[in-house]
């Protein structure tokens, strides 16, 4: 009712791109461009898909309709703000009027960036979240931009954030506005048919990890009361996105140790694209939380490990396997917060909790996600990817620079609480 303030939330927000999912949904790539209006695009990619010929598959599929296209191929795997400013520094000496990204996360993010900093110049620091940014708000609407995703992972094809690794700050960062997301996401799960076991078991992981951090986050009306222009993207857990949170859950459960085991699996591979964007469309709107917060410093600290199944000689963090590290001693921590929702997230991974002793209830959710970590090949522990104790002080000081998703913590936290996790996180096994 105009004119009643009341004390916390009451409104929650669905936002997301349209999707086109299914076997051969890329072949309809042109026309979708020709939906949108476009006459000449850029194609976003990296090297290594773009040595797979896709990014050239799209350029020519678009061709046979007379739609101009340019590749890029200069997006790295895990951006850096330098990367990201190098493309759009590229494609400002282009003309063109719509983008397409094929690749992983990092080329949808690349392009999401690329989108932005072609139409409103400007160092992307400027646009980053605060306190590592400016915060600016994107200044006003973007260029179609179509999102084709060549893993099953971050649902980035989906969401309104683009993330990079500050290289000044040893750190990682978003910007987080709206009007980034995709005007369309085309998911072919057959472009994921080539993904090594590695690159599929951290995609996967990202998975998981969105869904049950969004299924868990602080829920939408125990928030502040927000004003229309000042609510955020991530509005907190409501009842559409545990929807898609709880699939997503379920299907990784089921189909992640099987796309692993054998990458030619298309029943799982196609699942796993679901639950990718299941996923996208839950943690989108509901956000995450802690698991995240951490991963930024782990993945922006990095030194000396390198991951294998990555075509990369650099040290490298990948993002899905820097969330998951500390997820198991995350919700162990924020159990009390929701207790039905972590036994609910086990039994979606094919837990038994009935009957369970209090404290076997506190360890289910914890237990299957180590039991799938070791499985599928994921580092035990933040200490296997090069981190001890004497690190804690530096990691913690990057996660406490990420409020954006601390705010989303369904407990309060801070140095004292962030110092248990990661010292729980060293090692599970």
């Amino acid at each position: 009712m105009k004119g009643v303030t009341l004390p916390t939330e009451t409104v929650f927000v669905m936002e997301m791109s349209p999707i086109k999912f299914g076997l051969g949904a890329m072949d309809e790539i042109a026309y979708d461009v020709r939906r949108f209006g476009l006459g000449k695009v850029l194609i976003v990619t990296d090297r290594n898909v773009a040595e797979l010929g896709l990014p050239a598959r799209v350029a020519a599929l678009l061709g046979e309709e007379g739609i101009k296209s340019e590749i890029y191929d200069g997006s790295e795997v895990e951006p850096t703000d330098r990367s990201m400013e190098e493309a759009a520094e590229h494609a400002r000496q282009k003309d063109f009027d719509g983008l397409i990204a094929v690749g992983g996360g990092s080329s949808i993010d690349t392009c999401k960036a690329v989108n932005l900093l072609t139409c409103y110049p400007a160092p992307i620091r400027d646009y980053i979240n605060k306190p590592v940014g400016k915060g600016i708000p994107v200044p006003g609407p973007l260029k179609p931009m179509i999102a084709v995703p060549t893993t099953a992972g971050t649902g980035s094809e989906t969401t309104a954030a683009a993330i990079t690794h500050l290289l000044d700050d040893n750190v990682k960062a978003g910007v987080s506005h709206r009007l980034l997301r995709p005007a369309l996401g085309v998911v072919d799960p057959l472009n994921t048919l080539t993904a090594p076991p590695e690159v599929t078991a951290a995609a996967g992981c990202d998975i998981l990890t969105h869904a049950i951090e969004s299924y868990t986050t602080r829920p939408y009306d125990a928030r502040p009361k927000y004003f229309p222009p000042d609510r955020p993207v991530y509005v907190g857990a409501n009842p559409a996105s545990d929807i898609w949170c709880e699939k997503a859950i379920e299907y990784v459960s089921k189909y992640l140790r099987r796309a692993v085991l054998n990458g030619l699996d298309l029943e799982a591979r196609v699942h796993l694209a679901l639950a990718a964007t299941y996923a996208g469309l839950g943690f989108g709107n509901a956000g995450v939380h802690v698991p995240h917060a951490i991963a930024y410093p782990i993945a922006g600290q990095v030194r000396d490990f390198v991951p294998s199944g990555y075509r990369t000689q650099h040290p490298l963090v990948p993002h899905g396997m820097s969330v998951v590290l500390t997820a198991p001693s995350t919700f162990r921590f924020t159990y009390a917060s929701a207790p039905e929702r972590h036994l609910r997230a086990a039994q979606l991974m094919d837990v038994d909790v009935n009957g369970l002793p209090e404290a076997q209830r506190r360890e289910a959710l914890p237990r299957a996600l180590i039991a799938l970590m070791r499985d599928i090949g994921i580092p035990n522990g933040i200490s296997a990817v090069g981190y001890g104790e004497h690190d804690l002080p530096a990691l913690i000081d990057g996660t406490l620079k990420q409020p954006r998703l601390l705010a989303g913590a369904p407990r309060a936290i801070g140095a004292q609480e962030l110092d248990s996790i990661l010292r729980d996180s060293m090692r599970y096994w």
